[in-house]
């Protein structure tokens, strides 16, 4: 499958977790997680399924997470008994689909303390931070301003201001990160200080080095120096409670697949009055209040926002998975990553030929440990976990900027969520052993 290129040696600005050698190599370390997950296995279909004899263990949340039954359930319920379009019919089964379709965006909103009205539903993360950048940006920025970014960002969080900036004349600049992989804010001081700042766009938690960003802190200093803050929520609200008011941000982006919930639908947070400044990003149907032959006057937020026929199905499925994770309490859920997070770095610091990146501190981290195996390139450790039915990503995580900053083309990522247990991360380690044993033979 990969080949067998050795990844680049970390340079000084490596972020990197020292791996000690524990007292015997098969001891197991008295910390961590219970060995039962928190979500019962039993409620995801998909985790029933055995590979070459083996049970799987998922580890690969942070490219999305896996369904509920409940979630199934809610999806075939709103396809076999109220299928009909929202906001348009006035016949019983098109007043159901609209009610539970707007009862998904108060449970989205709900969910992370934000208003229903200042909450948009769109394809993904992805489309949220684009429908600020060409809705926000594109009318806001000039020749001169300055958007920042910081190291870390997904490419979603990087590539749409790339766009808008060069087409405004606006010019992009970077925080980088401490040797622990933490944000270094003294360095956003320095870039605020220029007074020509006028968005700062910042990942609540990095879908690589799994670092909690302090949001909060980077949106007092923004708002202080005059400029709008956009947070990527889209590895954070699934694993942790999240107060988009407590934050503060000015824009608040998460997606629904990471949460539990189906594929196709993103949201975005604003304050309504903010939306209401903001032109429309599609337009067409549904997003109008007025069409003219010459002009068209335009729905009020959030609708304003969400042109054509709905992600009905797909809100429908996303409130029972918010249903399904306020069921299982986000902070128990953080708690429980928490831990499981703790032990694994404990478990992959048993194998000195694991070098793993990100804080050493576990109450900065979330559930996202990515790491590189001497002499083996991430492809091919993502193979060998395969053939133990361990289900691990390799690449650069779509994080480009972040990989050269830590010297490596790639690294393998395991990522957890509620259903993942002790015996799951276990399973990863005797796993990378196999891995090093065939390609150190």
């Amino acid at each position: 499958m990969g080949s067998c290129l050795q990844p680049a040696r970390t340079n000084h600005r490596t972020i990197e977790v020292q791996n000690e050698r524990l007292a015997t190599a098969d001891a197991t370390p008295p910390i961590g997680a219970q060995s039962e997950p928190l979500a019962a296995i039993g409620d995801f279909p998909l985790l029933q399924r055995h590979q070459d004899g083996r049970r799987l263990v998922y580890l690969d949340s942070a490219a999305t997470a896996q369904k509920p039954r409940v979630v199934l359930d809610a999806i075939d319920d709103y396809y076999r008994r109220y299928n009909a379009n929202v906001h348009r019919g006035v016949y019983r089964i098109a007043a159901e689909a609209t009610e539970r379709y707007e009862a998904a965006r108060a449970a989205a909103a709900g969910l992370v303390g934000a208003h229903p009205k200042g909450t948009v539903f769109t394809r993904n993360a992805t489309e949220a931070i684009n429908l600020v950048a060409y809705s926000w940006a594109r009318h806001e920025l000039a020749a001169g301003d300055e958007v920042v970014l910081t190291v870390m960002e997904h490419h979603s969080n990087i590539v749409p201001w790339q766009l808008v900036c060069a087409e405004r004349g606006a010019r992009l600049r970077y925080v980088s990160l401490r040797e622990d992989g933490t944000l270094d804010l003294d360095e956003l001081d320095q870039l605020l200080a220029s007074g020509r700042v006028r968005l700062v766009a910042v990942a609540h938690v990095s879908n690589v080095l799994g670092t909690i960003n302090p949001v909060e802190e980077v949106v007092r200093r923004a708002h202080a120096a005059g400029a709008l803050v956009l947070v990527d929520g889209a590895q954070a609200v699934p694993h942790m409670p999240v107060d988009v008011a407590a934050i503060g941000a000015d824009f608040y982006a998460w997606t629904g697949h990471k949460a539990l919930g189906p594929t196709g639908i993103g949201v975005l947070h604003a304050a309504p009055e903010l939306l209401e400044r903001m032109p429309p990003f599609l337009g067409g149907g549904h997003m109008i209040a007025r069409v003219d032959l010459d002009s068209s006057t335009f729905n009020e937020p959030p609708w304003k926002f969400e042109a054509g026929t709905s992600p009905i199905a797909e809100a429908v499925g996303l409130a029972a998975a918010i249903e399904y994770l306020r069921g299982l309490g986000l902070e128990r859920v953080r708690e429980h990553e928490r831990q499981l997070t703790e032990y694994a770095l404990a478990r992959l610091a048993e194998l000195p030929f694991v070098r793993v990146f990100g804080p050493r501190d576990v109450s900065q981290r979330g559930g996202v440990v990515s790491f590189a195996l001497d002499g083996v390139h991430p492809h091919d450790v993502a193979e060998i976990c395969d053939r133990h039915a361990v289900c691990v990503r390799a690449g650069h995580h779509c994080a480009q900027p972040l990989m050269r900053a830590l010297g490596v083309p790639a690294t393998t990522r395991a990522s957890l969520h509620a259903y993942n247990s002790r015996d799951d991360i276990d399973r990863l380690r005797e796993a990378l052993a196999a891995a090093h044993q065939l390609f150190s033979s």
